[in-house]
């Protein structure tokens, strides 16, 4: 018996602030760092509610470490374009640098707020 129906397609993954947020972390990065870990937990004040993330991020080879050195120095005044969230704050809060084999890792925090 021959049927015309295509199979069912998988669901639809919703990317959401956390996803969006390491997708502009690896770009920032020009694709040559891999995040290790990423973690994040809420954080709200009487005006504000958002999350604070820690990212750590890895970056190997020479090509990779040199984007990495430009991702330290671009972090912190980045304009992000996350739909529905504010970057409040960015920051690189640790970096350990290996020359031979050449390997970078990068720690940053990153604050992002609910808009409305």
């Amino acid at each position: 018996m021959h049927t015309d129906r295509k199979p069912p397609k998988p669901p639809r993954t919703r990317k959401g602030p956390r996803e969006k947020l390491a997708a502009a972390l690896c770009a920032l990065a020009s694709d040559h760092g891999t995040i290790l870990s990423h973690s994040e937990k809420s954080w709200a004040s009487i005006t504000f509610a958002g999350a604070r993330h820690r990212v750590e991020m890895e970056f190997v080879g020479e090509d990779a470490v040199d984007a990495g050195e430009c991702f330290i120095a671009f972090l912190p005044e980045h304009e992000f374009a996350i739909p529905g969230q504010l970057v409040a704050d960015a920051a690189i809060t640790e970096v350990d640098h290996v020359l031979d084999p050449p390997r970078m890792a990068v720690t940053c925090e990153i604050l992002l707020l609910e808009e409305g």
